[in-house]
């Protein structure tokens, strides 16, 4: 059976074009980022493209694969700036109707081309369906609407068409006839439902409507070449016809009406209309041209569906003027009375986003292939849009902080609910263990009394006083022996004062001393402390070992008064029977118990918990929904449309989490409402005498269970103190000690070398005395005038020297090394003999220490007139006193290593130890502002003094100095006791 042909719209055609390059150079320049990355998608896109092209003009799924293209290249279109000012893609069409070649740089001319081809594809769909169908007239139907909103949308859309196949005037023709052609399947589907008469003429008529449009613009674009001239012939067949059908319809109808007269004029109009169809589509050629895109078989259908309907109208007409002779006898008005038929339209151009109405769009256009670029105004507005999520989401959690805190301070006002477990009878239980309680005596067991601590400090103090006082009396004893010396020897003894070198260390002696006193006051109040809670730190080490903690924490509530037997006025009363639970108490038949209201109160707070523990969860889910809520591809997708409107975006995008907030809200209102009932309530509860007694009992409990608390937390605290106490006491006193210890090694190394000095200054006095025991008055006198001379300011008016033999030249020694080699926290510094000694009597000349020995038998006429040097040189028995003859060297030195050592040894390692100190014989002199000493006062003594043996051991006197005593001239008993005590002098002197 043969089915009234349709038209359907040729694709355009399209050359191959290459979008990996550009698009790579692209995302090089533009994203920064690595194309190589995007290799994949950019060959997908080459690649859908590709698919496009050999598209099936008649199928559904070439209409797929167009729409697959379009979709992803509107997705592109959001991220590449695809034109001829940034990347340059020749996009190249050829006219579907004059088949023309049509280039492009545009985007928007690869989307309108595509747009063309998917209608054209749908038209093709349409056309080719078997509408004999019911499924077949749905897809038809469904087809031509689709096509005439796709062109639809290209009019809309695209301005300026540089093709003649997308210009207004092309798509608005052909937008006619694909509504049309619906409008004539939906006839035709109702035709063969058998629908009432009436409908069928009022859409026969809206159809011959629609192809009248349609056929006047065929009509102008086959004049100008577009349209094939065969289109004409059927939209005049289909114009014919479907007027036609109207009036056949129509006559129908007034015949059921009565109107006969009218309905054989309605059928007259028919049948010249249904004669016209016939004659056009009986000169329709037998064969068509390929760019119709007709069937070669249109012809013969249109010439067969007309001639069928003309003979229909015929054989109608043919009964109802016989019916109208015989029987109605009507006039037949003229056809251009007959009023016109109303039009019903029943096709209807389908929008482009209803084209894949109930099926998954996302599923046939694919996920976006450059999903991963995503540009940055997008991501600015992602960052906007986050923004505002955080500010609802702060919002919504301080309300619920604000709602959690509300019922949390309510509750505490009320003391709800710890206050129940009172009235319920909780206080006949015994009393719980503090948790705190217990860990403190866990703290306590198996730590030793402090007894052994506070012993083991004292035994650290003794001894480190003892240090302190054997310091103290080595500095006495080196002092009064140095002075004996001075009172014996007077300015013969030059040695300095031990006072001015020892105040450094008496003064770190008597600040050792404040520290350790200080210490010993905060011994004695950590002694204190111990003993004032050293029975309550051994009960609780016995609790906490024996894990007794709960039977201490009893007896320690039995003892303020915390007992079980206590009556209900507070007062404890061993004899009182136990008490009855409020809960037993009745008010009678007609009055509320006691347990009922407590029961009430606990379904008040129940629920008010519920309400809690729903409102942190809902929070919980808003956070999470929030956390993973990325608007980014709608924004990508709504890129061009959103400018200057993200406002509103954001907040359609907000309504999402709106079921979150009215939860939240709704759980606040129900919480206020349960809270004012719950006062009340619990109000209401609190009025009876006996709750009121209970609850006095409740805060007497209370306050005793406090009051333990509070003692053994401050035992608890005591015990950490003294623990920390007795730490840093003993961490003193280890500090203390290695200091007082390195004290002691200075002063042993101050005092020995003291001694060395001593015995070196001791024996030279005596070697002195022996040398200049001839004639000493006069070279003094002579050595005070040439002193005089020396000191005037003009040299050249000195007078000749005599010729008078000089004893070797004297010097006050310089120490400028430091003699301890271990300091105390702050030790002297500053050298024994680093400033003169400030005794005003002038001082005996004195050879320096270091310098040899002068026997006395090698100076001819027992003058000393010659100064013997270890360096080489005599100098002149002529030259004038120059004291900075001879080198200048410390007499200090190291603590001699035995008490027997000679004394020339001990120079030797005074020059070893100090060779940077000595000065040369050249005439070099000492630092700037060295004062020579001044020649020695008096007469000689009466004594002659000669150097005993320097090879003969002589013991070490009672101060630890070694020297070398002169040999006696008179034997007897006080020679043989200076051999034995070099302090034999001191001895005669006391």
């Amino acid at each position: 059976m043969s089915q009234m042909p349709m038209i359907s719209c040729p694709l355009k055609q399209t050359n191959e074009i290459d979008w990996v390059s550009p698009l790579k150079a692209h995302i090089r320049q533009a994203y920064g980022d690595d194309p190589d990355r995007y290799t994949e998608e950019c060959n997908t896109l080459n690649r859908l493209r590709q698919d496009m092209r050999g598209a099936g003009k008649d199928s559904a799924a070439g209409r797929d694969l167009l729409y697959r293209y379009y979709g992803q290249l509107e997705l592109l279109d959001l991220r590449f700036p695809v034109d001829e000012n940034h990347i340059k893609i020749s996009f190249t069409w050829l006219d579907a109707f004059t088949h023309i070649p049509i280039s492009q740089y545009s985007l928007a001319y690869e989307k309108a081309s595509i747009i063309f081809n998917i209608s054209a594809v749908l038209s093709c769909h349409a056309a080719n369906q078997n509408r004999f169908d019911d499924a077949g007239l749905k897809t038809a139907y469904h087809s031509f609407q689709a096509a005439a909103g796709m062109f639809t949308y290209i009019n809309e859309n695209f301005l300026h068409a540089p093709s003649t196949d997308l210009s207004r005037d092309t798509v608005k023709t052909l937008i006619s006839i694909m509504l049309a052609q619906g409008q004539e399947v939906f006839l035709q589907k109702q035709i063969a439902d058998d629908k009432k008469v009436g409908l069928l003429a009022k859409l026969a008529g809206q159809a011959s409507y629609l192809y009248g449009q349609a056929l006047e613009g065929i009509l102008e674009n086959v004049q100008k070449g577009v349209f094939d001239k065969l289109w004409v012939q059927v939209s005049q067949v289909k114009f014919h016809y479907s007027s036609s059908l109207a009036q056949y319809y129509q006559a129908l109808a007034d015949d059921d009406a009565n109107a006969h007269g009218m309905a054989i004029a309605r059928l007259l109009a028919a049948e010249v209309d249904g004669r016209d169809a016939l004659r056009i589509a009986a000169a329709f050629p037998s064969s068509v041209s390929p760019h119709s895109n007709l069937n070669s078989d249109t012809g013969a259908n249109l010439t067969d569906a007309s001639r069928k309907h003309l003979a229909n109208v015929q054989e109608r007409l043919a009964v109802f003027n016989k019916d109208n002779d015989f029987i109605y006898h009507q006039i037949i008005p003229a056809e251009t009375t007959l009023s016109v038929i109303p039009k019903l339209p029943a096709a209807k151009a389908i929008p482009v986003s209803e084209l894949y109405q109930g099926q998954d769009i996302q599923r046939i256009i694919g996920p976006d292939i450059f999903q991963k670029l995503v540009p940055m105004s997008v991501t600015e507005s992602a960052s906007l849009y986050d923004e505002e999520k955080a500010k609802l989401i702060r919002a919504e959690a301080e309300d619920v902080e604000t709602a959690n805190g509300e019922m949390a301070a309510s509750l505490d006002y009320l003391k709800l609910p710890e206050s129940l477990n009172v009235l319920k009878g909780g206080m006949d239980k015994e009393p719980s263990v503090d948790e705190g309680f217990r860990a403190w005596c866990a703290e306590l067991a198996g730590h030793e009394p402090f007894g052994k601590a506070f012993e083991q400090l004292s035994a650290d103090k003794s001894s480190i006083n003892g240090l302190l006082e054997k310091c103290t009396k080595q500095l006495d004893m080196e002092e009064s022996i140095c002075e004996k010396m001075r009172s014996k020897y007077g300015a013969d003894w030059t040695q300095q004062p031990s006072s001015r070198l020892t105040s450094t260390l008496w003064s770190d002696i008597q600040s050792y001393r404040g520290a350790i006193e200080e210490a010993s006051n905060s011994d004695t109040q950590l002694l204190n402390t111990a003993r004032q809670h050293e029975s309550d730190f051994d009960e609780m080490r016995s609790a906490g070992e024996t894990d007794e903690a709960d039977v201490l924490y009893q007896r320690a509530m039995h003892k303020v008064g915390a007992s079980r037997s206590k009556g209900k006025n507070g007062v404890a009363s061993p004899t009182s029977p136990p008490e009855g639970s409020l809960l037993d108490d009745d008010y009678g038949e007609g009055g509320t118990t006691v347990a009922d209201q407590i029961a009430k109160v606990e379904d008040l707070l129940k629920r008010l918990y519920l309400i809690k523990r729903d409102r942190m969860q809902v929070l919980k889910d808003l956070k999470e929904k929030a956390q993973g809520d990325d608007i980014s591809n709608v924004l990508i997708l709504n890129k061009k449309s959103i400018a200057n409107h993200e406002s509103q975006l954001f907040q359609a995008e907000l309504e999402k989490y709106r079921p979150h907030q009215n939860r939240l809200l709704q759980g606040k209102h129900k919480q206020t409402a349960l809270m004012k009932e719950l006062t009340k309530a619990y109000g209401d509860l609190l009025q009876d005498k006996r709750v009121r007694s209970e609850q006095l009992r409740y805060e007497n409990f209370t306050k005793q269970r406090n009051s333990v608390a509070t003692k053994y937390k401050r035992v608890f605290q005591a015990f950490n103190s003294l623990i920390d106490g007795l730490m840093r006491a003993q961490s003193f006193y280890t500090e203390m000690r290695d200091t007082v210890e390195s004290l002691e090694k200075n002063v042993e190394t101050f005092v020995s070398n003291r001694r060395a000095e001593g015995a070196q200054l001791l024996g030279q006095i005596e070697r002195d005395k022996a040398n200049y025991s001839g004639g000493q008055a006069d070279r003094e006198r002579d050595r005070l005038r040439e002193l005089m001379e020396r000191m005037s300011t003009d040299p050249s008016s000195s007078p000749t020297k005599p010729n008078t033999p000089w004893p070797p030249p004297l010097s006050r020694p310089l120490q400028s090394h430091d003699p301890y080699p271990n300091k105390s926290p702050a030790p002297p510094s500053s050298s024994y003999y680093a400033k003169p000694s400030p005794n005003p009597s002038i001082a005996p000349p004195r050879s320096p220490v270091g310098l040899p020995r002068i026997n006395p038998q090698s100076v001819p006429n027992g003058a000393h007139g010659g100064r013997v040097s270890e360096a080489g040189g005599m100098p002149s028995t002529n030259d004038p006193y120059n004291p900075m003859v001879y080198p200048f060297q410390s007499p200090l030195s190291p603590p001699p290593a035995g008490q027997g050592v000679y004394y020339h040894n001990h120079m030797q390692a005074s020059h070893q130890a100090y060779p940077q100190q000595a000065y040369s014989l050249n005439g070099q002199y000492p630092h700037q502002g060295y004062v020579p000493p001044p020649p020695p006062p008096g007469p000689p003594p009466s004594t002659q003094m000669s150097f005993g043996n320097p090879d003969a051991p002589h013991p070490s006197g009672p101060a630890g100095y070694a020297y070398h005593p002169p040999a006696r001239q008179h034997g007897g008993p006080s020679t043989q006791r200076e051999q034995h005590d070099p302090w034999a002098g001191i001895n005669a002197w006391k």
